[in-house]
């Protein structure tokens, strides 16, 4: 494939190093870029995502935007959907054997993939592929053969592994057959350049030994940092609810991103914005020394850059003067979700479950005691308030500064 490269190669390494934690080995990664300038053929770069969950989060674009940069250089970008891998659960830095998802919930997850990602990569320049399509024709003969190219000993380097082996916690043979596939995966894309998480280090070193085994060159592997979730503490994940979805509503995302710290917002800028490097030093600048930047108004602007690269525009700016209403103006949103009951009287810790607002009995308890919970506009303090929830009107139930919601009791017939 003959394409048209950016003809500078320090410019491909400045983009590409930009939130960039390694380049291993960086001097094989300049002479790629180089070689592919000079030949006119692209890299193939890879980048694999089990589906284990239905949604992508703002987390997985740290990867995908730089997928796309990538692809703005001129590079061909894969795409990979790991629905075999993900039927082992990836062991990184879990403490525990992970559950295997049946084919029924990958086939599910997988199917929203393509839609989401292609909010931000060039589709023309991205190829789809699902790992299943070479490790379902696999034979026993040909996974021994994949097995023999790497040690226990080896494996067992890992810190995650390690751990659990110390700590007499169980691991599973399955579980070392992971890196191994995901290397292989490596050999049948003839991947140039692989990019993972800082946490994928390990697996993407095994992939430059599963290729050499193979016969082929190495990949470089490039490693990219782990966006902290709302919280700024931890990985951002679905599971700690620190996340902000790609599909969630133009107002959730905006409100979500609004809860940052302003310290967080540094980072977010960093790892999610288009803004230069040199922008986002002069806004620094400008919030820390001169005064020239207000900390929200930047906030402010980043909430709409992101809203507005998976909704567009107009939401964006709707999304913004939606937030400035409600928090600034002390306005309730202008439209906000009806919901319907089938049961009439609830203790409050029973309703914020069963209209959402809460994930379990626990969560409402303790969004309770922190003051976040209004029924009606007034500040909830029981959480085993029994409420009747009126059949002729609504009851307008809100928790936290963002989510609200008008709920019914309709009884089923």
């Amino acid at each position: 494939m003959i394409v048209d490269l950016h003809p500078d190669p320090e410019h491909h390494l400045r983009t590409i190093r930009r939130g960039t934690v390694e380049m291993f080995p960086e001097a094989e990664f300049r002479e790629r870029i180089a070689r592919a300038i000079e030949s006119r053929v692209p890299l193939r770069v890879k980048a694999g995502f089990d589906p284990t969950a239905p949604d992508l989060h703002l987390g997985h674009t740290v990867l995908i935007q730089k997928l796309r940069q990538f692809q703005e250089l001129g590079h061909r970008v894969i795409f990979l959907i790991g629905d075999f891998t993900a039927m082992i659960g990836d062991p990184t830095g879990k403490s525990e054997t992970r559950r295997a998802l049946t084919r029924e919930e990958l086939v599910a997850n997988a199917g929203t993939y393509e839609g989401q990602f292609g909010k931000i990569l060039l589709r023309e320049q991205t190829e789809i592929r699902f790992n299943s399509e070479w490790m379902a024709a696999m034979s026993p003969e040909d996974l021994i053969r994949l097995a023999s190219h790497y040690t226990v000993a080896r494996i067992l380097e890992r810190d995650d592994f390690e751990k659990r082996y110390r700590g007499g916690q169980p691991i599973h043979i399955h579980e070392f057959l992971y890196p191994l596939i995901q290397g292989y995966d490596s050999v049948v894309l003839k991947a140039d350049v692989e990019l993972g998480g800082t946490d994928q280090k390990f697996n993407l070193l095994v992939g430059r030994e599963i290729q050499k085994a193979y016969g082929q060159r190495p990949q470089a592997v490039l490693t990219m940092p782990l966006l902290e979730g709302l919280d700024g503490k931890d990985k951002m994940s679905k599971s700690l609810g620190n996340y902000v979805g790609i599909t969630e509503s133009p107002g959730e995302m905006f409100g979500k991103l609004m809860s940052i710290s302003d310290d967080l917002m540094w980072r977010y800028y960093e790892l999610l914005s288009d803004a230069s490097g040199q922008q986002i030093e002069e806004y620094q600048d400008g919030a820390r020394r001169t005064g020239v930047y207000h900390p929200m108004e930047l906030k402010k602007e980043l909430a709409r850059e992101i809203v507005a690269r998976f909704h567009g525009e107009n939401a964006a700016g709707a999304a913004r003067r939606e937030f400035e209403s409600v928090h600034s103006e002390g306005r309730l949103p202008s439209q906000i979700e009806m919901r319907e009951v089938t049961t009439g009287v609830l203790p409050l810790f029973q309703l914020l479950p069963a209209i959402g607002l809460a994930k379990s009995g626990s969560q409402a308890r303790r969004l309770v005691a922190q003051g976040g919970v209004r029924v009606d506009g007034e500040i909830q303090a029981d959480p085993n308030r029994v409420l009747a929830v009126p059949s002729d009107r609504y009851l307008l139930v809100q928790v936290g500064k963002r989510r609200f919601l008008n709920v019914r009791y309709t009884p089923t017939p």
